[in-house]
């Protein structure tokens, strides 16, 4: 079931970055997708939320309502999707003359509706893109495993129920809804014109991130049971892999706009192993007894995976736009 939730995202995100492409400025690349992740924070804060409320209270028995009231949500979202959503700004029936006049003078993708080939040869064989993915898949495991792994953890070793346990793994997530719009919009700040350039802004935001997030969740194993220090240790590893994603999730527009949909669609699905991986590695390392000593090599090894990320980002990545974005 994870496995096919996990591919229903990987199937939605080429599209939503292939609009974004079309439908944002080059230089509001970072706070658009920031806003965008919004959303996906705001369904993990009320998916723990009522997660938690269901499984002791729900109807159908508990855990299968979860499953009834969140597949109910998904399908009308795709509903709305199919109606207000569009390609290109020059496709969309209900956009007024202004509108579709201001988005042809400031995005680069102008003729972004014309049919043209992918170049999968250069995407497959590009460095930077899979030093992406390797970035990407960093970012995954510490900002989507967390929501999975952190309720088991904070059952298992701090002792709190169900419903207690799903209002405090929202904390983090709710915390990262108010700075995300902040972290891409002072990201984009930096490398404006005249000040930084984005090749080096993108290398020293996701080293600054994924430090905070490394960092941080080694120190959630040696905090104790302290409900207030776990959380809050927490809510600086997400506010890491936020910062983290101002890159991991924006760099495919950087280096092609026009083909960042299939570049995201190649790099998630490597990113994405990390999410299907990551609970079974987390299973297989508490399997015995699920302690404090078991959950501290859990941390640490995904402190490893963000150090790694780290590092061949900034040696291999590039927030330069490509020879070959314009093929």
């Amino acid at each position: 079931m994870r496995i096919l939730s996990g591919l229903g995202e990987g199937m939605m995100l080429p599209a939503v970055y292939a609009m974004i492409a079309r439908w944002s400025s080059p230089q509001y690349y970072s706070v658009v997708v920031c806003i965008k992740f919004i959303g996906q924070d705001a369904g993990i804060v009320l998916g723990l939320l009522l997660s938690g409320y269901l499984c002791d209270y729900g109807f159908a028995g508990g855990w299968p309502s979860v499953f009834y009231v969140f597949g109910s949500t998904g399908a009308i979202c795709s509903l709305l999707w199919f109606y207000l959503c569009y390609n290109t700004p020059q496709t969309h029936p209900r956009i007024s003359k202004a509108e579709l006049e201001y988005w042809e003078r400031v995005t680069d993708t102008i003729d972004s509706d014309r049919p043209r080939s992918t170049p999968w040869c250069e995407i497959l064989t590009s460095i930077p893109v899979w030093a992406l993915a390797i970035a990407l898949f960093a970012d995954v495991c510490f900002y989507f495993n967390l929501s999975t792994v952190l309720p088991l953890f904070l059952h298992d070793v701090v002792g709190v129920n169900m419903t207690t346990n799903g209002e405090m793994c929202t904390v983090p997530y709710a915390v990262s809804i108010f700075l995300l719009p902040f972290a891409g919009y002072f990201v984009d700040w930096v490398r404006a014109p005249g000040r930084l350039s984005t090749n080096l802004v993108r290398k020293v935001v996701f080293v600054i991130g994924m430090f905070l997030s490394s960092s941080f969740i080694i120190l959630s194993g040696y905090v104790g049971c302290s409900r207030i220090l776990v959380v809050t240790t927490m809510t600086v590893v997400i506010f890491g892999a936020c910062l983290a994603s101002t890159t991991a999730a924006t760099n495919q527009l950087d280096l092609a706009p026009l083909h960042a949909g299939m570049i995201m669609g190649f790099t998630s699905t490597i990113a994405f192993l990390g999410a299907i991986l990551g609970p079974m590695v987390v299973s297989a390392m508490t399997s015995e007894q699920s302690t404090i000593e078991e959950w501290r090599n859990v941390f640490f090894l995904t402190a490893a995976v963000g150090a790694i990320g780290a590092v061949v980002f900034v040696i291999f990545g590039s927030g330069n736009r490509q020879s070959w974005a314009e093929d």
